[in-house]
């Protein structure tokens, strides 16, 4: 059994915690870029229109598999390892897939992508550790706001290198930024070693038990799962609305997901917060706030208000991240030794179910338009807001 190797917990420097944010945005990006080029890369390797639609899929079971692969063995082994580990894997996706020549690799190439992607949830609990109690949600906070931002730019930026030098580019560009992201945790980003203690076969096992024995954590996944799930609903629909009802082009929808990405911001608040203990009017808050941000954003989209509905997106995204941010210092705070796999735990749930959100935002706007997709976000958060208000019972209390 070892014990854990960390630098002293002051010395965590924001250049470091920036590097970890940078390097989550650079890492998740990677689940997002295909997805806005599919009608480009399809008839290029040979994919039906069909078929194409499996990109995303496939990306994305792969991220799922990881969550629960990967992610867990941060209790286990060290940690800036594992990451520079699924970097190395991501960057070899990312060029196997600018090199394709047909759907079989592209596909292979994507779910080795989506593997490798995990480990951005492997910083974040290390972040968590090596920051001051003190600190810790403030240090989450500014990592995770990474992680949306490399979200939210990620389809802006694959629009614009596909446009510029062709869609290969995008992943060439993805593979070398990673490299260099890799190179930089090498050489700046501390060292933890859990104290282990099992074996890998016992830690996947334990995974889903840090549900059945936190409650705090099944609460937790609850409400961001479904934070998840209205957080894809509206970036499915929104584009449809701006497109069809705004009249905007692809650069103009790209614009507007720059714009919404200001949501991001509200992270680090998010996690001042919840480091003073305001743990629960702050969840409250972010449950809330989905709903009145996406009735609100009906509004403005009956009025024709551009500015509007941009400012409301911005509110959605600050509602998501004000539930996630509280909700990882929550469950970050139960068992430092069993951070990974609650983690892990906490994320498969959180993206299992939010991944239905994509499907019923395209549903709901196919049969209703942008009024129906809006009502269907606003309900979600209602949902959300109403488990909180009448089963939470402390488990959103200050820990």
């Amino acid at each position: 059994m070892t014990t854990a190797t960390l630098p002293a917990r002051s010395d965590l420097g924001r250049p470091i915690i920036l590097l970890m944010a940078v390097a989550c945005g650079v890492i998740v990006a990677n689940l997002y870029y295909a997805q806005t080029l599919i009608d480009v890369i399809g008839p290029q390797i040979g994919m039906s229109a069909s078929v194409a639609g499996l990109i995303t899929t496939l990306t994305q079971l792969g991220y799922g598999l990881g969550l629960f692969l990967i992610v867990p063995v941060a209790d286990l082994f060290e940690n800036r390892r594992i990451v520079l580990g699924s970097i190395l894997v991501t960057v070899i996706g990312c060029l196997a897939i600018a090199a394709s020549q047909g759907p079989t690799s592209f596909l292979v190439a994507s779910i080795l992508t989506g593997v490798g992607a995990t480990g951005a949830q492997v910083l974040v609990p290390l972040a968590s550790h090596l920051a001051a109690p003190e600190k810790q949600g403030r240090v989450v906070g500014t990592v995770m706001s990474g992680l949306l931002f490399g979200i939210m730019l990620a389809r802006p930026v694959a629009n614009f290198l596909a446009g510029s030098f062709g869609w290969r580019s995008t992943f060439l560009v993805s593979a070398a930024a990673m490299a260099l992201i890799g190179i930089a945790l090498l050489l700046a980003c501390p060292q933890r070693r859990p104290r282990g203690g099992m074996r890998y076969g016992e830690a996947l096992a334990s995974t889903f038990a840090q549900l059945r024995q936190h409650r705090v954590v099944r609460m937790r996944a609850f409400y961001q799962s479904l934070m998840f799930a209205a957080f894809n609903l509206f970036w499915t629909a929104a584009p449809l609305a701006l497109i069809r009802q705004f009249h905007l082009g692809h650069a103009g929808v790209g614009a507007f997901a720059l714009a919404g990405a200001g949501g991001a911001l509200v992270a680090p608040v998010a996690g001042w917060l919840a480091d003073r203990r305001l743990t629960r009017p702050t969840s409250l808050a972010g449950l809330a706030g989905l709903s009145v941000g996406f009735l609100l954003a009906d509004w403005t989209v009956a009025a024709g208000s551009l500015i509007g509905f941009t400012i409301m997106a911005v509110l959605i995204d600050a509602a998501v991240q004000l539930s996630q941010i509280t909700g990882q210092k929550l469950i970050f705070s139960i068992d430092p030794d069993a951070r990974g796999r609650i983690n892990a735990a906490y994320m498969t749930v959180m993206f299992v179910v939010g991944a239905l959100g994509s499907v019923i935002g395209s549903a709901t706007y196919e049969a209703g338009g942008w009024s129906a997709s809006a009502i269907a976000g606003a309900a979600i958060g209602g949902v959300a807001t109403l488990g909180f208000l009448l089963f939470d019972r402390g488990a959103s209390a200050p820990r």
